[in-house]
């Protein structure tokens, strides 16, 4: 095989295995969900997503604490297991104990408690917003002002190795330290609106978010600024630091293209902190393999990246979150278009847990996610919340045990995060549309434990009252065949259960295989071309080498990539051309047939064609007029009995292979002037035109003494002036509409 064949050869497979083109022969479809994730119209209840995209059990969430306040802006943990909730829109302290038992223990005068800190005494420190003030608050809910800085937020609070109070500000972007007896020092000022969050490394430098800069800043504790990275988003959101696989610390940064916070505090009515997703199980990209159709729905629920130093993120991203190195170089190690990340909590598992938020179906649902230090491409959901956002996620670490809460908002709730997982939960699928109407076979799907699949269908897009009911549970292992009713949209749903003595279920994969009902193929154009216009192949595309069960697929890779006909002249030549749809993406056929204008029985001119045009020598048949028909066929991708077919008639064509009838006759010659008659017939079609020549000179143009040639019939008047009265050669010629050319000479003048 040649060089330039082998890469034909590949290119035809690759296009077909890479789903860049479809292929189809109207066997069985299937879709295939290889990979679950958190966006679109899906539904997991109970479920968690691990990082290859498999269903698991999710942990048991309960819920601990309902602070009846629509967000909680800040969490906090003291060392006896006590989490402090500060809340919006009321500005409210809440203080929740080991047992899950929750109080109000402070109520600030203004409308959010943005940042929260725990002194070593077991004081707490609540920065409050728009009207910006830090409260010390005692266990007993005794409070005072402890620090008021002349600034419209408090975003964030945090204690140096000394015991000394940080107060990162909003409005004028100052940072504040303040002893502890209320002394306090400007300790930096960075041009910056919103200092949103706040971290202490192990130098005791502070780490910074800004808004809307967005960059990360160090400053010393003799307060010397240094920018570490500049993020091209708004707003640093959230701040973590975390020990490198060589023991070294680095930055975790969760950036949001829009401020989520800093808007947040500044009326009662404010919104939800920005980030929202669609959910959806699958996505969907078709490759079609011979005669069986697959589609691999692969749709995470965020995209992830990587970047070197020099990099930056898509522009397109909502959330991003950076790992910065001490060396300043840094990496997205994640980002979504569609879910904004809340919160950070470091690994204390080997697993970093991020905080979203989204919406689902109208409804605002929040999630945590799972992700690895490594940059890992995939990011799994450990578990999905009822309220709308994960705003903080907090772990306490009493009696040897460490427990896992997320705070939410909208509405401010606490929930407990496992550590036990659920006994059951579901996966519910997207709605499958098969285009068509479809008849259901066998659902086959990869995992382990006990899994039962139910299925629905019905014929709009959003399964309601017409749909059928979810059909009884289906538990045969790996393979069962679906019972609901023949329909155009499918959805399924898998109940994962628990075992004493089974293993722990996952799911990895479904496949549905389905037959769409064949629909009829159409011919969208037929038209015939002026006679003498014959169609002519480009080169063809070589399909040699490609195995034999792929040669449909290679035609159809071929007629794709080839170019359309080339028009040459060729007297004679009759050419049809046309366009055909099918809505099944079946291999067509074409049939040509033919009749007399007068007649009504059809005739096969050709068959079995692939082309999308032909061209005949019209002197095959007779001269008369003719009427086509086309019929196109599914034939060749569908059994007999369900092979369909369309067809299309052209209008009347003319088939004229014979000359015109020609006579010419000298009426009179006068002097120097001669004058001659010539009639002209056709029995076909009609004559077109005709040209005179005198002694072998040009040929001039003459027409019908009635001015217009357009009949049988014409008849032509020369008059003619001689140049001398010896005998001179006139010769006429006449085109049909066919270009048939008859011609014929006489002699006019004296000897």
């Amino acid at each position: 095989m040649t060089l330039s064949k082998s890469i034909a050869v590949l290119l035809v497979i690759l296009l077909i295995l890479t789903g860049i083109i479809e292929v189809t022969a109207g066997g069985p479809l299937f879709w295939r969900i290889d990979r679950f994730s958190e966006s679109g119209r899906g539904e997991l209840r109970g479920i968690t997503i691990d990082g290859r995209g498999a269903a698991t059990l999710a942990p048991a969430v309960r819920e601990v604490f309902d602070t009846r306040q629509a967000y909680i802006w800040s969490a906090i943990a003291d060392q006896t297991g006590n989490i402090y909730l500060g809340t919006g829109n009321e500005g409210r302290v809440f203080r929740v104990d080991p047992a899950g038992r929750g109080e109000l223990l402070y109520q600030t005068p203004e409308l959010s408690v943005m940042a929260l800190a725990v002194d070593a005494r077991g004081l707490i420190y609540a920065g409050s917003s728009p009207d910006g003030k830090v409260y010390q608050i005692t266990r007993n809910g005794e409070a005072r002002v402890f620090f008021e800085p002349k600034s419209k937020y408090i975003w964030a609070l945090a204690f140096d190795p000394q015991g000394r109070l940080l107060v990162a500000t909003g409005e004028k972007g100052i940072l504040y330290r303040v002893d502890p007896d209320g002394r306090s020092t400007i300790l930096a000022t960075l041009g910056q609106s919103n200092l949103t969050s706040m971290r202490i490394d192990r130098a005791g430098n502070i780490l910074l978010g800004t808004d809307p800069g967005g960059m990360v800043v160090r400053v010393s504790p003799e307060g010397k600024v240094f920018t570490l990275f500049d993020s091209e988003q708004r707003e640093i959101h959230d701040l973590a630091l975390v020990t490198g696989a060589g023991g070294e610390e680095m930055i975790l940064a969760l950036a949001l293209a829009d401020s989520a916070g800093s808007g947040a505090a500044t009326s009662a009515a404010a919104p939800p902190p920005s980030g929202s997703s669609s959910a959806a199980l699958e996505g969907s990209v078709t490759v079609t393999l011979s005669d069986v159709q697959v589609v691999d729905a692969t749709a995470p629920g965020g995209g992830n990246s990587s970047g070197s130093s020099s990099g930056s993120s898509t522009g397109q991203a909502k959330s991003l979150l950076y790992r910065i190195a001490p060396d300043g170089s840094w990496q997205t190690i994640w980002e979504s278009r569609d879910a904004a990340g809340f919160s950070i909590l470091p690994p204390s598992d080997g697993r970093l847990l991020l905080g979203l938020g989204r919406r689902d179906a109208g409804s605002e649902r929040g999630r945590i996610l799972t992700l690895g230090l490594d940059g890992q491409p995939e990011a799994g959901t450990l578990l999905t919340l009822p309220e709308g956002q994960v705003a903080r996620i907090v772990q306490t670490s009493g009696q040897s045990q460490i427990r896992t809460y997320a705070a939410s908002s909208n509405l401010g709730k606490l929930f407990a995060v496992g550590p036990a997982n659920l006994d059951e939960g579901v996966v519910t699928g997207n709605v499958l549309d098969s285009i068509h109407h479809a008849n259901w076979g066998e659902l086959s799907w990869t995992g382990d434990g006990r899994v039962e699949f139910q299925t629905r269908s019905g014929n709009t897009s959003n399964p309601d009252q017409t749909w059928s009911e979810w059909s009884r549970p289906l538990t045969t292992p790996r393979s069962v065949r679906l019972e609901s009713p023949p329909a155009r949209y499918l959805q399924w749903r898998a109940t994962l259960r628990r075992q004493a003595d089974g293993p722990a279920p996952f799911l990895r994969e479904v496949t549905i295989h389905y037959l769409p009902r064949n629909l009829a193929p159409r011919l969208t154009s037929l038209s015939t071309l002026p006679v003498g216009v014959a169609l002519q192949p480009p080169p063809p595309q070589s399909t040699e080498g490609i195995p034999a069960a792929l040669q449909n697929e290679a035609l159809v890779v071929t007629n794709a990539m080839s170019m359309p006909p080339r028009r040459v002249f060729q007297q004679g030549a009759l050419s049809l051309q046309w366009q055909a749809e099918d809505r099944n993406g079946d291999l067509l056929e074409y049939n040509v047939l033919y009749r007399p204008a007068a007649g009504s029985e059809w005739y096969t001119l050709r068959s079995g064609l692939r082309d999308n045009y032909l061209t005949i020598d019209s002197r095959e048949l007779p001269d008369e007029s003719y009427q086509f028909r086309l019929v196109v066929s599914d034939r060749l991708a569908n059994p007999v009995s369900l092979a369909l077919t369309g067809s299309r008639e052209t209008e009347v064509v003319a088939i004229d292979n014979s000359s015109p009838d020609l006579s010419l006759k000298v009426e009179s010659v006068a002097s120097n002037r001669a004058t001659i008659r010539a009639t002209a017939t056709d029995r076909t079609t009609v004559i077109r035109r005709a040209e005179y020549q005198l002694d072998g000179g040009a040929w001039l143009p003459v027409f019908p003494t009635d001015g217009l040639a357009d009949s049988l019939r014409e008849e032509f008047i020369l008059t003619l002036d001689l140049p001398d009265r010896r005998p001179h050669l006139v010769a006429l010629r006449v085109f049909d509409a066919n270009s048939n050319i008859a011609i014929s000479q006489i002699t006019v003048g004296s000897r």
